[in-house]
């Protein structure tokens, strides 16, 4: 059993979706960071300078009265609308890169594709048969 998993485990596919898998994780903290450091502020100056972490709909009357998102999770239901907005943006960015990079991949596929190989050398028998045809011709 522990030789089955080890063949499973250590298979191409197996380690080419954990490499991917890591290397998702790290590329959505990028993004993260990105949208959160980067671009929502320069939203949020843009529009006067909103905050969007704290834009929220307190459904209580607590939640309602908090002067943060965080404060008005803990007084009882919110709606977090600037989260949810924030979120948008970083799905958003992510699909639009991985858009970018999925063209790029087929671009070079097709590339791949069109190239013609190059014709494969003759094997002894091609060549022992076009000896022949041409002792033929010669005779001819």
């Amino acid at each position: 059993m522990l030789q089955e998993f080890k063949k499973f485990a250590l298979r191409g596919n197996v380690v080419d979706l954990a490499v991917g898998v890591i290397i998702g994780v790290a590329f959505g903290k990028i993004v993260d960071s990105l949208v959160g450091d980067v671009i929502m502020p320069i939203i949020g100056r843009i529009f006067g300078g909103l905050d969007f972490t704290n834009y929220f709909i307190g459904l209580t009357t607590a939640a309602s009265q908090a002067p943060t998102y965080d404060a008005a999770k803990k007084a009882g239901a919110t709606i977090g609308y600037g989260t949810f907005i924030t979120v948008t943006v970083n799905f958003i960015i992510i699909a639009w890169v991985l858009f970018i990079v999925i063209k790029g991949m087929n671009r070079v596929m097709k590339a791949e594709e069109a190239a013609p190989a190059p014709p494969a050398p003759p094997t002894k028998e091609q060549e022992l048969l076009t000896e022949i045809r041409d002792l033929l011709k010669a005779r001819a």
